[in-house]
């Protein structure tokens, strides 16, 4: 990971267009080749950023932007589509690179550990036909909680949470395109699977083409009968 603290300023240009005036910020750029812009507040979300499959390159400012006191030029490229992020750097007041290695993933609570299994046991749960491949399948950024196939053989990846918000999606969508990689996989399709999916979550997802499944805790351990209530 390169971690970068610089005054730049940020062009966005794809669906919407958007700017961040100079100020000082953080900049990370990962191993999966994703760019993120931090403000010293907004919590875990960057101000904007750029998923892979992109590229970047750093390129000479152009003679306005020399006048205006650029030293040099983050051109970053989405690789699917015309999505460009363009960082002015001003003023670099720290560079580093760190190694950080594979990353064990995130370890799941009782109640997720248990609706994973419970999910694999009754893989039927998100459609007639379904079968499982394996739980935990491990990827170089994480183990993606189930991998299974539905009834027309195509792989579905399922990401599991007890709650269900934005953070799962974007978890969801990084294993999504790199399982795509693998020909022997793809084309792979996600599904976001929870006790409780807030709107925004939702939205993201059905964006992004993953389907949203609640899960019904005690129906699947066989403790709640819903065909037998009354409403």
């Amino acid at each position: 990971m390169r971690v970068v603290i610089a005054r730049c300023s940020v062009d966005y240009q794809g669906a919407l267009e958007a700017h961040l005036p100079l100020a000082t910020r953080l900049l990370m750029v990962k191993a999966d080749g994703s760019v993120l812009v931090h403000s010293d507040g907004g919590s875990y979300k960057p101000l904007n950023w750029m998923a892979p499959p992109c590229s970047m390159a750093e390129v000479e400012p152009d003679d306005l932007e020399r006048e205006e006191g650029v030293g040099s030029v983050w051109l970053v490229r989405h690789g699917k589509r015309d999505d460009t992020l363009r960082i002015r750097l001003h003023e670099v007041l720290s560079d580093s690179s760190h190694e950080l290695g594979i990353d064990p993933g995130l370890v799941k609570d009782g109640v997720e550990a248990q609706l994973q299994a419970l999910l694999a046991e009754h893989i039927g749960t998100l459609g007639e036909g379904f079968a499982l491949l394996r739980r935990e399948y491990m990827t170089a950024i994480g183990p993606v909680d189930i991998l299974c196939r539905d009834a027309t053989g195509t792989t579905v990846a399922v990401e599991i949470k007890r709650r269900g918000d934005i953070d799962g999606v974007e978890q969801l969508t990084r294993y999504l395109e790199l399982l795509n990689r693998d020909p022997h996989l793809a084309p792979v399709q996600g599904v976001f699977a929870a006790q409780v999916i807030r709107p925004q979550a939702r939205v993201l997802a059905t964006d992004r083409g993953i389907r949203c499944v609640t899960l019904d805790y005690e129906a699947l351990r066989g403790l709640d009968d819903a065909g037998a209530r009354l409403f």
